[in-house]
């Protein structure tokens, strides 16, 4: 762990991780506010930082100046961030930062470095894609991983997907060479509100991590934001007749659905196509 700042080392029991990454895999900051919400309510203490100097081209993701009381200039760098903590008996351990521009496969040692170190048995990564659903329905989370058991305890599928990936794919991939159970969760955002953040779609993350860690989840926060975020962007639909029209047209081909399956079969291939055409 060569490149793992350690700011406490707790004994854990059976730890889950819940990593998002900003960037690609993150259409409308959904799954990066996902994990935050759930390291302020369910893990808020620091427990390490990988240091981003080996991560990133910082031509092209550049730190940030800023100053402190109006005084004192300081700058912050890109750090990966790991906070710990613990509801109803489940421990959670919590990854969040950019997508890091370099060296994927020596920052995906580093993370499962961690996972060795703090026993933790199962990793769970967060994504948010552009897709055809309409702002005024519910989002439906799409879950993927390659263990048949997983799959089966947990609802999941089986991505069929080929072609480029983030580093969230990345990170399942040497989880499963690993030999480290793991899960990915996916959850659309409206493609004609790509520079929102989503918070409804951050909502269906929590919610369906919850699901899987088995633990309760009391998102009134964010269930708030959600429901202002849905009048915001109605009301500029409103405002443009071939929006309003277009919208129409995506509500009724999601309340002509036959079933759930096939919503997120739909789904499904407008994640791989997302991933194609990037």
């Amino acid at each position: 762990m060569d490149h793992v700042e350690w700011a406490a080392q707790p004994e854990l029991h059976d730890p889950i991780l819940v990593a998002a990454f900003e960037g690609w895999n993150d259409a409308g900051d959904a799954a990066s506010t996902a994990v935050r919400w759930v390291r302020d309510h369910w893990a808020p203490h620091d427990l390490a930082t990988i240091d981003c100097e080996e991560f990133f081209d910082f031509t092209a993701t550049r730190p940030m100046v800023r100053l402190e009381e109006g005084v004192t200039r300081r700058i912050d760098w890109p750090d990966f961030e790991l906070t710990y903590g613990s509801l109803a008996g489940r421990d959670v351990v919590t990854l969040v930062g950019t997508e890091p521009a370099l060296k994927w496969r020596t920052f995906c040692e580093q993370v499962l470095d961690i996972a060795e170190e703090m026993d933790i048995g199962f990793v769970l990564t967060l994504g948010a894609l552009l897709a055809e659903v309409p702002h005024t329905k519910p989002t439906s989370v799409i879950g993927t991983a390659t263990d048949p058991e997983l799959i089966d305890r947990f609802g999941l599928r089986r991505s069929g997907y080929e072609g480029p990936t983030g580093i969230v794919g990345v990170l399942q991939h040497a989880c499963h060479e690993a030999g480290l159970e793991s899960a990915s969760l996916w959850a659309p955002v409206p493609a004609y509100v790509p520079g929102a953040p989503s918070p409804k779609a951050a909502l269906a993350l929590v919610r369906r991590a919850a699901e899987l860690m088995d633990v309760r989840c009391d998102a009134t926060d964010l269930e708030i934001a959600s429901a202002a975020y849905e009048r915001q962007v109605t009301a500029v639909v409103e405002n443009d007749d071939d929006m309003t029209e277009y919208v129409e047209t995506l509500e009724q081909r999601w309340d002509e659905e036959p079933d759930e399956v096939a919503s997120v079969d739909e789904l499904v291939a407008e994640v791989e196509q997302f991933l194609r055409d990037q």
